[in-house]
């Protein structure tokens, strides 16, 4: 089928582009890593990664609805690369201050906080309805296989050369998305006001589309505040490598490589069998694994590293269950037309959310052990868990699509 070969390249290229910046997440929190050792240093870098996406969200998903969605992808994928080129000529130069690092961070930041919701709202735009859970299925794969190789990658560059020539690879990977871009043609979708753009009226526009799905509305409340206590552990886990079980940078490696084969099977798992349950029981069922393995993660004892890399893997496999049926359940709710605003503030409130667990996670992990907020952190992620199985349990149904 037609849209099938265009998803084929479109993910071709984001492998690459995924890829490479998988390679410099990585390289970039482990050299916070091993040169500070604070957490409180992690999360700051985290802060500046989250915040541009969260502050900038609700604002530019009026636009989106207006503007060229691949055209919005290929400028911000070309931004990304060329932060990391800047970046990469400092570490290729010397060492740049801390401050020098978390300004490119929040320039990369604010450049993807345009791509995610600009590729997101072109999918229902390629794929037929019926097909988008599986089509989210695949772009999880896409996401887990790079992820994967990503941080070995990443880690063997780095001890091999510098951080810079990471950074530097990372501008290659953009470019092949955008070739990939290139060759597909997305469809435009016509704005659905037509007078003299006005962003306060389109913004009250996108915010009461968002509202009129209730069981959306629900999810992303769930989703809020499942962000302020999982989101810091991606900060976290190469400290818990690090401290907690002494080990070196290709363990924390293994670990985000474990959770990314996870993830791969989680994704594929989802497109085979993304017709069997509702959306909000796959969410329920993600959230409740997920809490039980962090749990499990801050008991596990300081010899029992090869545990934490099996209860890492159940994770990874966890959270395709999670992101793929709620994109699918806001990609059939909201027609194409406000689909970009919509997507922007849902990106946004988890966004927003994300700095408090991040301004939280560090100061917590610092004086009481990064094990403490795994622990936690999974008490509250397996209640939610449980909370949307009793929400949509019964008659409470879930959005569909609007003709």
């Amino acid at each position: 089928m037609h849209w099938k070969r265009t998803f084929a390249l479109i993910f071709s290229g984001q492998i690459f582009s995924i890829l490479t910046s998988s390679m410099v997440q990585f390289s970039i929190i482990w050299h916070l890593t091993e040169s500070t050792g604070s957490a409180a240093v992690l999360m700051i870098a985290g802060l500046v990664g989250f915040l541009p996406q969260a502050l900038l969200g609700p604002f530019i998903g009026v636009w989106l609805d207006r503007w060229n969605r691949k055209l919005t992808m290929m400028i911000s994928d070309s931004l990304i690369a060329v932060s990391s080129l800047i970046l990469g000529a400092y570490y290729l130069w010397g060492e740049p201050s801390l401050w020098v690092v978390y300004v490119i961070l929040f320039i990369r930041s604010a450049a993807s906080s345009f791509h995610a919701p600009s590729f997101q709202a072109a999918v229902p735009l390629i794929a037929p309805e019926e097909q988008l859970t599986r089509v989210a299925g695949w772009h999880q794969m896409v996401f887990s296989a790079s992820s994967i190789l990503g941080p070995a990658l990443g880690i063997a560059v780095y001890s091999a050369t510098s951080l810079g020539t990471v950074l530097l690879l990372d501008v290659a990977g953009a470019l092949i998305a955008n070739v990939m871009l290139l060759l597909v043609r997305i469809h435009q979708p016509k704005p659905e006001i037509t007078e003299t753009p006005s962003f306060r009226r389109e913004f009250a526009l996108g915010w009461r589309t968002f509202v009129s799905a209730k069981p959306i509305v629900i999810i992303t409340a769930v989703m809020a505040v499942f962000s302020v206590v999982f989101m810091p552990l991606a900060m976290l886990f190469p400290l818990m490598t690090l401290e907690h079980f002494g080990r070196g940078g290709y363990s924390a490696s293994l670990i985000e490589a474990v959770f990314g084969i996870g993830m791969i099977l989680g994704g594929a798992l989802l497109s085979v069998l993304a017709s069997k349950w509702r959306d909000s029981t796959y969410m329920s069922l993600s959230l409740v694994l997920i809490g039980l393995t962090c749990v499990l993660s801050g008991v596990v004892g300081s010899g029992r590293f090869w545990a934490f890399a099996v209860l890492s893997f159940f994770m990874g496999a966890a959270a395709p269950l999670f992101n793929g049926p709620y994109m699918a359940m806001i990609q059939k709710a909201y027609e194409p037309e406000t689909l970009g605003r919509v997507l922007s503030l849902v990106t946004s409130f988890g966004m927003l959310s994300s700095p408090i667990g991040l301004a939280l996670a560090g100061p917590v992990a610092d004086r009481f052990g990064v094990q403490v907020w795994f622990f936690w952190s999974g008490i509250v992620v397996a209640l939610l868990g449980v909370y949307i199985f009793l929400q949509f349990l019964g008659s409470r149904g879930e959005p569909q699509a609007q003709d």
